[in-house]
């Protein structure tokens, strides 16, 4: 079990790795195509455009860039200073400057959180917690997306960055008892055999409350 102070360098390494690295991180990732990601999330949501979505983890901007440009209202979340104050002035929306392992989320609020290679860096155990609070935030119907690099369920520090690579097993018991059901699962990057597909994207909606 990880403690209160191990979990703020967790965030504080991990959050400093980025936000070092803003400019950069936006030029070596303003070109991947991850069109596919958010299709999959927006082809499954119910609600009538526009719709409100959470970026969360949005880095410098590129999603909120785009989901803007297909007439949606996207709100980005960063917990690194510098890729906000990125995120802000490239796509000019509204971004939240929040640490995933403290979010501060209005509750029914989003008809979509789309969660772009994010949610690999909350440590297992503060996961369930983190779940719960982005249940909370969506809307009826609402949609979540998750896209992470997968593994053998094992976590720890990678250089600078703290990350948790889950397998689909363990992935759908983490999202089930949170209380999403399962919509579709893919492997990344499309049309490449699995040992070169080294992300596992997901897509779920909140669970039907009990009759």
């Amino acid at each position: 079990m990880l403690r209160a102070d191990q979990l703020a360098e967790i965030s504080r390494r991990t959050l400093g790795h980025y936000d070092g690295r803003a400019e950069q991180f936006w030029e070596g990732t303003r070109d991947h195509d991850v069109s596919q990601n958010r299709a999959a999330l927006l082809r499954h949501i119910r609600s009538a455009p526009p719709l409100r979505l959470l970026d969360l983890g949005c880095g410098p901007g590129r999603d909120l860039i785009a989901f803007r440009s297909l007439g949606h209202q996207p709100t980005g979340l960063e917990g690194a200073p510098r890729m906000c104050a990125l995120a802000r002035r490239l796509s000019g929306c509204e971004v939240l400057c929040q640490d995933l392992l403290r979010l501060d989320l209005p509750a029914d609020a989003y008809d979509g959180v789309f969660a772009n290679a994010s949610l690999f860096h909350v440590p297992a155990q503060e996961l369930p917690r983190v779940l719960s609070e982005l249940r909370r935030s969506l809307r009826t119907h609402g949609v979540l997306f998750s896209s992470n690099p997968h593994g053998d369920n094992q976590e720890g520090w990678q250089g600078e960055r703290y990350g948790c690579y889950h397998d689909l097993v363990q992935w759908r018991r983490y999202l089930g008892d949170a209380g999403f059901t399962e919509l579709e699962h893919f492997y990344r990057p499309p049309g490449l055999p699995r040992a070169q597909q080294p992300f596992l994207a997901t897509v779920w909606k909140m669970q039907a409350a009990p009759a």
